[in-house]
């Protein structure tokens, strides 16, 4: 059986006694109280926000969108780092708010907005970002029947797309935004009805890691801006850039280089007669904020031969980590970083499949993994689980139920 290639572990791990540490604590030692288990890295979330805001000019915020990871107090901590956290339901803004975040520092984007999360957004003092000119008719009927002036801004789902990125959102007919043709038009109605005007959310694509695409995205960002206060009448007090910030999931995957998408930036933004005039930037990241800092422990249950072939049974699985699994829009299944936590200082001794506990041949956080022998007890860790893990997966599917998560 051939050997397919893992993904790269993100720095920032150590290994202590032959084991994967995080934030000091052996695997082993987090293990104690059960698996399976997410552990996320706080000390790693801190220097990644860090490292980004030294890379980009003072004047861009730092945003969290919080889809990709809203467990509470990871969620907390994002609340302190960032300038502002991004939602896409009345449930996250409910979590929005209980992790302390202030109502201005919210935006509220998604397609589907409901007249009562409209309603609860406008009550709060949320930004809204509107999806459609329909959507942009509700929120100020409500807004008319509340008698509060809203907080609003257009979502423009842009002519162009981010290059490389792993799911496109410009640049295609959209459930998302409103065609930048149109865009003005809506501008200025929410204009005139008296809204709190908040500017625009211009989102091209997300996970990519060529970091040219990501620098000509921002640029053809900023001058659909520039248009689209000319068009209106209107220049955006805030300016969401989006994100499309990617990881490194797969073998020969490089990380985006920051520091040149955040020189770029400013050069762009100098440029930008909407800086002369006092319009705020910033950034929505989610997945490249948290996603490298977050690990999943399972424990191998079982290890059988079946037709010349290895399995490595754990007592996690798809369930809890849909992506790993391949099947969380991947077209072509590769493996994700993985190692044998237990055995970190031991060199690949065999070619195993890493398989979960669940009835379905779907269930394959590892294919023909290279690995040190690992027996029943050892434990295996899949990275980059600090994103889309935990909450983007089907933990109800057959009964098993969610894993635990802890911050450590």
């Amino acid at each position: 059986m051939s050997p397919k290639p893992l993904g790269p572990v993100p720095p920032g791990f150590q290994i202590t006694d032959g084991e994967l540490a995080i934030a000091g604590h052996r695997a082993s030692e987090l293990a104690r109280a059960g698996t399976p288990l997410f552990v996320y890295s706080s000390a790693m979330i801190e220097a990644r926000v860090a490292a980004l805001r030294e890379a980009l000019p003072a004047r861009v915020g730092v945003h969290y969108a919080i889809k990709a990871n809203p467990f509470p107090p990871l969620l907390r901590l994002m609340a302190q780092l960032c300038d502002g956290l991004d939602i896409a339901s009345a449930g996250e803004l409910d979590m929005a708010l209980g992790a302390g975040a202030d109502a201005s520092a919210i935006s509220f984007a998604g397609p589907g907005k409901s007249d009562a999360e409209l309603e609860a957004a406008i009550g709060a003092g949320v930004t809204i970002n509107l999806e459609s000119a329909r959507e942009a008719d509700r929120a100020l009927a409500i807004a008319a029947r509340l008698g509060v002036p809203p907080k609003l801004a257009v979502r423009v789902n842009p002519a162009f797309d981010l290059r490389g990125s792993g799911m496109k959102m410009g640049g295609r007919a959209s459930p998302f935004g409103i065609d930048e043709a149109r865009a003005a038009d809506v501008i200025r109605r929410v204009a005139a009805f008296g809204a709190d005007y908040r500017g625009l959310h211009i989102y091209a694509g997300s996970q990519s890691l060529d970091s040219g695409a990501i620098v000509a995205a921002q640029a053809a960002t900023l001058a659909l801006a520039e248009r689209l206060a000319q068009e209106s009448g209107y220049p955006p007090p805030a300016v969401n850039l989006g994100g499309g910030f990617g990881i490194p999931y797969f073998a020969g995957d490089r990380p985006v280089d920051i520091a040149a998408v955040g020189s770029a930036l400013g050069e762009a933004m100098a440029a930008s007669p909407l800086t002369a005039a006092g319009t705020r930037y910033h950034l929505e990241l989610g997945r490249w904020l948290v996603g490298e800092a977050g690990v999943y422990l399972t424990c191998i249950l079982d290890r059988k031969e079946s037709g010349g072939e290895t399995f490595l049974v754990t007592d996690g699985g798809l369930h809890h980590q849909l992506a790993a699994s391949g099947n969380f829009g991947t077209v072509v299944r590769r493996n994700y970083p993985v190692a044998i936590a237990t055995r970190m200082d031991a060199p690949p001794q065999e070619v195993a499949h890493i398989v979960g506990c669940l009835c379905t041949p779907l269930d394959r956080l590892a294919e023909r993994a290279p690995v040190p022998r690992a027996e029943i007890g050892d434990l295996v860790a899949v990275f980059c689980a600090g994103a889309y893990g935990a909450s983007a997966s089907p933990a109800g599917f057959l009964g098993h139920g969610p894993a635990a998560e802890v911050l450590v």
